[in-house]
């Protein structure tokens, strides 16, 4: 009977152990300052705030600092890059590759910068930074092809606010509470937003948590967005009417003077 029980005490420590282990890992309770943004005609951008918590283990902060990586990622899309040349005093398209998952829009903050906390490996299986943005890229035979579309892509969007990066954009108040003021830009595309946190002590990722942004046009800009997506035909040829209209209206105007 008493082996019986051992064994039954045994199973049940192998069990839990799973659930212990878990429970002895901090957690993250992440939360936005808006759930979601509405584009109008008005819409000039506005400051996204990322904040939460760091839930520690019987309330004992660790001997060791921990930072925190926050990323606000959205929508992911085909795209097609292409190289002009000027040839014979014409500029062509030279050269062309397709990336079929790049995110229109990333920024990342950081308590520190992402080299100081993590090393490459790390940061190319959370993608943590630009540089490690994984686009997933067809039709190129070269790596520095790759290099060179890739550069000039970031350098386009860092330019018109759609890339960001900040390494000092988290702030970690007693260890505990955090925060970071993401940018949204006014040409930024519409859909739904992954904001993401990430807990990073000794060089590993502790922990992750998640909140979705939905960022959608509203009003007049909504209507006519809808409109063109489920009456494509009546779109249209409203649009070539209202144009034929204008023009026949300003011709008018320029006779009369």
């Amino acid at each position: 009977m008493t082996g019986l029980r051992a064994l039954i005490l045994c199973i049940a420590a192998l069990l839990l152990a799973p659930g212990m282990a878990q429970a002895a890992d901090p957690r993250l309770v992440p939360d936005v300052s808006s759930r979601a943004i509405d584009i109008q005609y008005s819409f000039t951008g506005e400051e996204l705030l990322l904040f939460g918590a760091i839930l520690y283990p019987g309330q004992r902060l660790p001997d060791e600092r921990a930072d925190i990586v926050v990323v606000l990622k959205g929508p992911v899309r085909p795209i097609i890059l292409r190289e002009k040349r000027r040839v014979a005093g014409i500029w062509v398209n030279a050269s062309s590759i397709r990336l079929r998952t790049s995110p229109g829009f990333y920024a990342i903050g950081s308590s520190r910068p992402i080299d100081k906390l993590v090393d490459e490996r790390t940061a190319a299986i959370f993608e943590l930074g630009l540089a490690n943005l994984s686009m997933s890229p067809t039709g190129f035979s070269e790596a520095n092809k790759l290099e060179r579309f890739e550069a000039g892509l970031t350098d386009l969007y860092r330019r018109i606010g759609l890339f960001y990066e900040n390494p000092a954009a988290v702030e970690i108040t007693e260890g505990v509470l955090y925060r970071a003021r993401i940018p949204v830009p006014a040409r930024v595309p519409v859909g739904t937003y992954r904001a993401e946190t990430f807990l990073i002590s000794r060089g590993r990722v502790i922990a992750v948590a998640s909140r979705d942004v939905q960022i959608r046009k509203a009003g007049f800009e909504r209507f006519v967005a809808l409109a063109a997506q489920r009456h494509g035909f009546l779109y249209g040829l409203t649009a070539v009417l209202l144009s034929l209209l204008l023009g026949y209206a300003a011709s008018a105007i320029f006779r009369r003077r």
